[in-house]
């Protein structure tokens, strides 16, 4: 179904697939499931099912069928090679999808403000185009590269399946170093009771519970965590899983996470460590256009709260330094750890004087934030600036949860932040994916706020153009007329390691 030039359907991850591999390039469309996520969750109904039959029988009166279960994590290669081959998805009813489609459009007419939530869904449905079409490109990746890295960080492979040489050696250190014959360092238990018996009582084994501990086996817990990390997650393994043909093809999931976020299903690519970003490529002849939003959630804080004096410093290159400038007596780091602790709910310590000056100078973008924590405090909902809406909180708010309450405040004052500059970010990737359309660049890569664009080199200076202005029509698309800027560290490179 089409309407007004945009594909309507039930769900791009299903039907997009087999048209692109045919070579159909779908230019705007209109997802259905991800639409009625959205509203569901702006009436407060987050987590109903969000099918296009889900969204058929609320509108008849029928009763719901729940989704169906996500899809387990499958790698590419034979799996992935037998759906080139597999039956296309039943199409979806005609007249089923005119009637919910005509019912969210009325829905989303009654949305608080109805012009940017129609932004979102269409952001939200053309992020899921571009994730389909990421997947289908891939990520370029020298499995050479990777090879020598991880014989360089691991040792060899072991020839028996067990950890890589240097893992190997570290955890008959680290037994040695608590006077133990064996001890599996990857065990939280073996570690904790291992310290126990030193005499040494620790919550748990993350790293920042072991760095304040004195005691020999602490710097090799350190370095085995980092590279267990890596053989487990990135290793040998993982690349025969996950990389064919010189590409990493994760299966990416637009609005994944609760604010918006994308997440993968499967392999790993939002976790790619930086010293393992060195298998990353370009092709010969191309070139890797790596873009990173920096300082973005303050900036959008400045831009959503109508502060002008924080939007006035957000008008430059480095937030930080202007803030500092204007308001902290030129201490930089000052004003960082206010800005961040207002979003992010630290206000002890050593951030308290922080905070009051950054209360007394700039009291519209402090009230905003604090606003957002005193409604999920009390247990309500907040919303980001195009109208995507917070999970209901999953315990009762009253007077004898104020462990909770505090959470739950933590949460929504970094909410309409971050799922706002979600938004952003996502606004920017449809806006590159149509002004990169017909140029032979792909975009092959996205997570957060970082962009990379996989292009010929001929064309790499082009496309840094384009990448920078469409950051800057982003932010106008989203928030009109503000002084705040967006700027993006852009870089030139043949290997992802190498971008600022």
């Amino acid at each position: 179904m089409e309407v007004d030039g945009r594909r309507v359907w039930g769900s791009t991850a299903t039907s997009y697939p087999p048209l692109l591999r045919t070579g159909e390039r779908v230019e705007r469309c209109h997802d259905v499931e991800l639409t009625e996520a959205l509203l569901l969750g702006h009436a407060g109904r987050w987590g109903e099912p969000r099918s296009l039959a889900a969204a058929h029988a609320r509108l008849t009166g029928a009763p719901v069928p729940p989704d169906p279960p996500p899809r387990a994590a499958e790698p590419p290669g034979d799996g992935q090679a037998a759906l080139f081959d597999a039956a296309p998805p039943a199409a979806d009813d005609p007249d089923i999808l005119a009637q919910v489609y005509a019912d969210q459009c009325a829905r989303v007419a009654r949305t608080e403000h109805p012009g940017r939530f129609r932004l979102l869904v269409a952001a939200e449905s053309a992020g899921a185009l571009i994730a389909v079409e990421m997947g289908a490109h891939g990520l370029p990746w020298r499995g050479d590269i990777h090879e020598a890295l991880l014989v360089e960080l691991l040792g060899e492979p072991s020839p028996v399946g067990g950890p890589p040489r240097r893992l190997a050696e570290l955890g008959a250190r680290i037994a040695g170093a608590f006077g133990v014959r064996q001890l599996h360092p990857e065990s939280p238990a073996e570690v904790l009771r291992a310290f126990t018996r030193a005499g040494i009582q620790l919550p748990n084994t993350r790293a920042w519970s072991l760095r304040g501990v004195d005691h020999p086996a602490v710097p090799l817990l350190l370095e085995h965590k980092e590279l267990y990390r890596i053989w487990t997650a990135h290793g040998w393994a993982w690349r025969d899983a996950w990389v064919h043909g010189g590409r990493f093809r994760p299966e990416y999931v637009p609005g994944g996470v609760v604010s918006g976020r994308w997440a993968t299903r499967g392999g790993g690519a939002l976790q790619i460590p930086k010293v393992v970003r060195r298998a990353v490529v370009a092709d010969p002849g191309w070139k890797l256009v790596v873009a990173d939003a920096g300082q973005l959630e303050p900036r959008v804080l400045a831009a959503v709260s109508g502060d002008d004096r924080l939007a006035a410093a957000a008008a430059s290159g480095d937030l930080y330094a202007a803030l500092a400038t204007d308001a902290f007596a030129g201490d930089r780091a000052r004003a960082k750890v206010a800005l961040l602790g207002a979003m992010y709910g630290q206000t002890g310590g050593e951030a308290l004087p922080a905070l009051a000056t950054l209360r007394r100078n700039y009291p519209t973008a402090f009230e905003y934030v604090e606003a957002a924590a005193r409604t999920g405090e009390g247990g309500g909902l907040v919303r980001s600036w195009l109208g995507r809406t917070c999970p209901p909180s999953s315990v009762p708010m009253g007077e004898g949860e104020g462990n909770q309450a505090r959470a739950r405040g933590r949460f929504t004052r970094n909410f309409v932040i971050q799922a706002t500059a979600a938004e952003w970010a996502l606004t920017l990737l449809a806006i590159l994916r149509n002004e990169l359309a017909g140029t032979g660049a792909e975009l092959v890569f996205f997570q957060h706020d970082e962009v990379l664009v996989h292009c010929p080199e001929r064309r790499a200076g082009d496309v840094a153009e384009v990448v920078h202005r469409a950051a800057a029509r982003a932010g106008q698309l989203l928030f009109g007329a503000t002084a705040v800027r967006f700027p993006l560290d852009v870089s030139i490179v043949d290997c992802y390691a190498d971008a600022k």
